[in-house]
């Protein structure tokens, strides 16, 4: 057993006993599992009750296709089809309140917490903690910047000195509807920001890496049908993943690829934007899946084909998407070694008796573009909008949300919880969406976008994005090494 699940072993027991509990001999041989430790201890950044953590029953997650898959379905949305009501949009953004209040309490710097209705009877310079929902900035006169924050008992308003500069700046790239921590000094009826907090992500100090040598795959943005469609490039890619072409080295690392990721855009679709039946190939949906099947037929049964639906694949455009529709992609489903998944998921890889595994965020990122743009130090980064997604990645992680600001991304408001909250801390966030590769690097969570197998096109013109087709992220399990490979 690895010394980082030892160490995770030692926190967890220390948890317990900081908070005075004996720890028994039932509740020890829970954590000889690797996978049980991994679990309980993502739960420890929520300052959970100690009964939450010794009565914890590990979830058996979905297996795929066969007992000896090492494919496991983590976390994926499901739902009842139903109408909603005004009162669920209240609701969701109340759990989703809740959900990263928890993240943020645990947080040394956040003492003397209290309410925004408390704190209208708090003495003038006296020092507080509130956590609240962003609903409104603005820039004042002398060119300080007002933030409006709510909780569940009222709103205050939250100054940012310009003469803090650090602070400042930071405060600029709050975007609406995120929930953050503010240590501050009160006036009357307002507060004055001395420091700020995001949910954020833990600093993971261990690396995990794999026993063994294996790799994965980041395809994404197939677009099957387009007249711009790289089926050179594809074909090119097909023949060395089947060890038909390349070096020797190339070729060794194909023969040890196990699973491939495609984050979504399996096809270009139908109707996604005006005039687009024009630069249309293949017409007919039915027959753009028929054709990417067929490619994607080609890929060795031995590698795990884990695959989402983009904006561009049939079906709801709400998030979370549901997996790719069995009427359309009949064929796909019946693949032994492909997984459908929804858009988010969560997924395990690569996991075995003596390691956990890895989980890998999946989400297209149809919200991206908007928070290039959005995002003052992300749109001034004097980088192109399809070079920014690393940065927009790295943002969400900080706020532990797919899409924070209501009307970024077509949402499915669900009354009991936000689906779109970032709850377990991934090894890989993945993504595809904007057409270009990126790779980096964020407390330890590798970042990947995969790049595209379309050529630019008018629409890509049109949304800020300068395609890099042909562009495959490769993953060395064992070394947690990142290796662009162009065909």
């Amino acid at each position: 057993m690895s010394a980082g699940i030892e160490q995770k072993k030692k926190e967890i027991v220390g948890f317990l006993v900081g908070r005075g509990v004996l720890v028994n001999t039932e509740f020890l041989e829970k954590l000889k599992d690797p996978g049980t430790v991994e679990e309980i201890h993502s739960k420890l950044g929520q300052n959970p009750e100690p009964h939450q953590i010794l009565d914890f029953k590990k979830a058996e997650p979905q297996e795929i296709k066969t007992t000896e898959s090492k494919v496991k379905v983590l976390w994926e949305y499901e739902t009842e089809y139903n109408k909603r009501k005004i009162q669920d949009f209240v609701n969701y953004f109340n759990a989703r309140y809740k959900l990263l209040e928890k993240m943020l309490v645990q947080r040394p710097e956040m003492q003397n917490i209290t309410s925004i209705a408390r704190l209208v009877n708090k003495q003038d310079k006296e020092t507080a903690s509130v956590i609240g929902m962003v609903t409104e900035k603005r820039i004042t006169r002398n060119d300080n910047l007002i933030v409006t924050v709510e909780d569940n008992t009222g709103q205050i308003n939250v100054v940012f000195s310009k003469n803090k500069q650090d602070l400042f700046t930071l405060a600029k790239d709050l975007v609406l509807d995120e929930v953050i921590g503010i240590v501050c000094s009160t006036g009357e009826n307002i507060l004055f920001a001395n420091n700020m907090l995001f949910p954020d992500i833990p600093l993971q100090t261990e690396l995990k890496k794999a026993p063994d040598e294996a790799y994965a795959l980041i395809l994404s943005d197939l677009h099957v049908g387009s007249i711009w469609f790289e089926r050179e490039r594809f074909e090119r890619f097909l023949k060395w993943i089947k060890g038909e072409a390349g070096n020797e080295e190339q070729k060794e690392v194909a023969r040890k690829v196990k699973y491939i990721f495609i984050p979504g855009d399996i096809v270009d679709g139908i109707g996604i934007y005006q005039g687009m039946e024009e630069h249309l190939n293949i017409p007919d949906i039915n027959e753009q899946y028929q054709e990417a099947t067929r490619l994607i037929k080609q890929i060795p049964e031995h590698i795990w084909l884990i695959i989402s639906p983009g904006n561009h694949d049939v079906g709801r455009m709400a998030e979370p998407q549901p997996a790719l529709s069995q009427i359309y992609a009949k064929e796909l489903w019946e693949m032994p070694n492909v997984i459908m998944t929804c858009n988010p998921a969560l997924i395990n890889i690569h996991r075995s008796t003596e390691f956990p595994g890895f989980t890998f965020l999946i989400y297209h990122g149809y919200s991206y573009d908007h928070y290039a743009e959005a995002v003052e130090s992300i749109k001034t980064s004097g980088r192109h909008l399809s070079e920014r997604v690393d940065l927009v990645m790295k943002f969400m992680l900080q706020r532990r949300h797919l899409a924070p600001s209501h009307s970024t991304t077509l949402y499915i408001p669900d009354p009991k919880t936000d689906p779109l909250v970032i709850e377990t801390v991934p090894d890989f966030f993945i993504s595809g969406h904007v057409h270009k590769a990126a790779v980096s690097n964020y407390r330890g969570v590798s970042i990947i976008c995969g790049s595209c197998w379309q050529g630019q096109t008018a629409f890509q013109d049109k949304v800020g994005h300068i395609a890099d087709p042909g562009k495959v992220p490769v993953i060395n399990l064992k070394t947690r090494q990142i290796k662009i490979m162009r065909f």
